[in-house]
């Protein structure tokens, strides 16, 4: 899909600079105009600079560098234990906001909630007496349907960020996307979805599946190691957080900003943001994993990241396309362009206030129906939007944030998501005559409440013009 947008754009570069395609910059007042990437000039830029293209991609360095610590808590199985501790110590009537809670808190561990919580949380439901199918169908809703949504900045909001940057720099050369800046948004959208989650999964999936007259499982107990490995982690957490304070707390901490004091506006705190999110994954993991005897020495710690980075592989791929893509987008122009133009028919048609964001978040759902993969797409539409926004006004932290309800809320209902098909697989164990159809119907109810729900969630922070995050405004800097 890459290849053929990056081939597109080199032809469109000639065609549109042979017409003298122009527009104006609103803010500078100066022509841009196209470029042609097929001439000789544009052939050797292409080949020469191939390479920084990769290697500047910002998107790039950040994930893989938060992927360590991810990588390292899925390897060592912390992630799993976590899990099966937090839900089987939850009393009965908690244990539907439980598994909402846990499934939209372990997105940030990417792969493992998909895999790990829907069994879990059919067999704890079975235990209750309840039908499995609604632990798998609501444990999938809560981490597809409430992807963007967290208390905590995670792997997914560096990897929006980046291909945030990238976008915004089309119009703001010196821009810096700030990871956190959506996170007091998905705070609040995090509280206000599990309870919709709660409400929809009494309301209609248990009542509708039904009761359930087959074989019970039980979930196997946690061993003695992995009791132990839990105590590691949750200490060596404490302490690292503990430190974290006190950089950050005092006055004159090492992490706020030298100059001003501050936490957020040029803080080291921000700006080392991913280091610190990856330690806070990595060093729990680790005593985890010494504590569990799932590491044994250092050689154990460098195979489990290797086999990390092994599955990094694809996104690698995915990078190097893509920012070759991006950088063609940019050297053409028709990136400036297209926006100043696209602005000025939003403008001319008076779609420029909340009717456009909430336009933006629906035709993102429906794209994510068909392209499941969210960095794909928030490589293809970042570059276009984020500096159409822009220039009516809108800062990219609140572009962002659109597009995340958009790609979270049809996840659950998209067949094209890889894990929708490990979860056929798993309900066909309860049932062995269910289909891709009866799954669909059974998410579609959180579908359409999560998207209720964050639209008007979205609504309301605009007309109140709250902060999204730590530098992340809803409009421009005047």
């Amino acid at each position: 899909m890459f290849v053929i947008i990056a081939l597109i754009i080199l032809v469109a570069s000639a065609l549109a600079a042979m017409t003298n395609v122009s527009a104006i910059n609103p803010s500078t007042g100066e022509n841009i105009e196209a470029v042609n990437l097929l001439s000789g000039e544009g052939l050797v830029q292409i080949l020469t600079e191939m390479v920084s293209n990769f290697a500047n991609f910002p998107p790039l360095g950040l994930v893989l560098v938060v992927m360590i610590g991810v990588g390292l808590a899925e390897a060592t199985e912390l992630i799993q234990a976590l899990m099966r501790r937090a839900l089987s110590s939850t009393p009965p009537k908690f244990v539907i906001p439980a598994i909402i809670f846990i499934g939209m808190l372990g997105n940030m561990a990417g792969d493992a909630a998909f895999i790990v919580l829907p069994p879990i949380a059919a067999m704890l439901l079975m235990g209750l007496g309840l039908n499995p199918l609604a632990g798998l169908i609501v444990a999938y809703a809560s981490v597809a349907g409430g992807f963007a949504a967290n208390l905590i900045v995670n792997m997914l909001d560096v990897l929006v960020a980046g291909f945030t940057e990238v976008g915004a720099q089309i119009m703001d050369p010196n821009y810096a996307a700030n990871p956190a800046m959506n996170w007091y948004f998905l705070i609040v959208s995090f509280l206000v979805l599990v309870i919709v989650a709660t409400i929809v999964t009494n309301k209609f999936t248990i009542p509708r599946l039904g009761k359930y007259d087959g074989k019970v499982e039980q979930m196997e107990e946690l061993t003695d190691d992995e009791k132990r490995g839990l105590r590691w982690a949750g200490w060596s957490a404490l302490i690292y957080v503990a430190i974290l304070l006190v950089l950050t707390l005092p006055s004159n901490g090492i992490l706020r900003n030298p100059e001003t004091g501050s936490l957020v506006s040029g803080s080291p705190l921000m700006t080392g943001l991913v280091p610190i999110i990856m330690f806070l994954f990595f060093i729990p993991a680790l005593f985890y994993g010494l504590g569990a005897k799932t590491i044994k020495n250092d050689k154990d710690v460098a195979t489990m990241l290797g086999k990390a980075m092994v599955t990094m592989g694809p996104y690698i791929i995915l990078a190097f396309v893509a920012a070759q893509m991006i950088a063609y987008f940019n050297w053409s122009n028709l990136g400036p362009i297209i926006a100043i133009k696209g602005a000025e028919f939003l403008q001319s048609v008076g779609l420029t206030g909340i009717g456009l964001l909430v336009g933006f978040v629906l035709i993102s759902a429906l794209i994510n129906l068909l392209v499941a993969n969210s960095s794909a797409k928030w490589a293809i539409l970042a570059p276009v939007f984020i500096p159409m926004f822009m220039i009516l006004g809108y800062d990219p932290a609140f572009t962002q944030m659109a597009y995340r309800i958009g790609d979270s809320i049809t996840n659950p209902i998209t067949p094209m998501l890889p894990y929708f098909a490990i979860l056929l697989s798993f309900a066909k164990v309860y049932q062995s005559k269910i289909g891709i159809g009866t799954l669909m119907s059974a998410l579609l109810p959180y579908s359409i409440f999560f998207a209720m729900a964050w639209i008007i969630l979205l609504v309301i922070w605009f007309f109140l013009g709250l902060p999204l995050g730590p530098d992340g405004p809803i409009f421009l800097p005047s």
